[in-house]
């Protein structure tokens, strides 16, 4: 039996609902990301999870808190090598500001690199494998870290792995 892994975005915050760049603040879910969790937390009720993941973002933390305990769990585990990729001094700003600016050699160079982001996703997934063997195990993470433990995963890059919505789930078997 293999390691199940159950991907998810975190549920929508403030800050999503008005296109402002989080990376590695903590955020926080609006009543909207509230709602996706309580509704993602009952679709996978008869689903036997055996851990619960999350980043160590509040925003993160919150939707799967909200999940694990509609699931009779009230333990859930963070890891910092969850959290969404540093974006530096892009941290707080309007996306939509952002736009003009699509190639990363024109980026500051306090940005995480992709590179940096990867071998945190592989981090990631080793322990995920090591630490819960034959498991089914609930991680919930962000957008851009969740893009980059699927391109590892599939050996792909990173622009064939499609975005995740807030509250998306994806399953990988490890």
């Amino acid at each position: 039996m293999s390691t199940v892994l159950y991907l998810l975005r975190h549920g929508e915050t403030f800050d999503n609902a008005s296109h402002i760049m989080q990376g590695q603040t903590q955020g926080q879910l609006n009543e909207k990301g509230i709602s996706q969790a309580l509704e993602m937390a009952q679709s996978i009720a008869s689903e036997h999870i055996d851990v619960f993941l999350s980043s160590d973002l509040l925003r993160s933390l919150h939707t799967c808190k909200i999940i694990a305990a509609a699931c009779g769990e009230q333990r859930v585990v963070t890891t910092a090598l969850l959290r969404e990729r540093d974006w530096g001094s892009f941290t707080s700003m309007y996306i939509p500001s952002l736009a003009h600016l699509s190639d990363p050699d024109l980026w500051p160079k306090d940005i995480e690199s992709l590179e940096e982001l990867k071998l945190r996703a592989s981090a990631f997934l080793s322990w995920v494998r090591q630490q819960y063997p034959q498991k089914k195990v609930l991680a919930v993470g962000h957008g851009i870290i969740n893009k980059a433990v699927q391109s590892v995963y599939y050996k792909k890059p990173m622009t064939e792995i499609a975005p995740m919505k807030n509250v998306e789930l994806r399953k990988l078997i490890l």
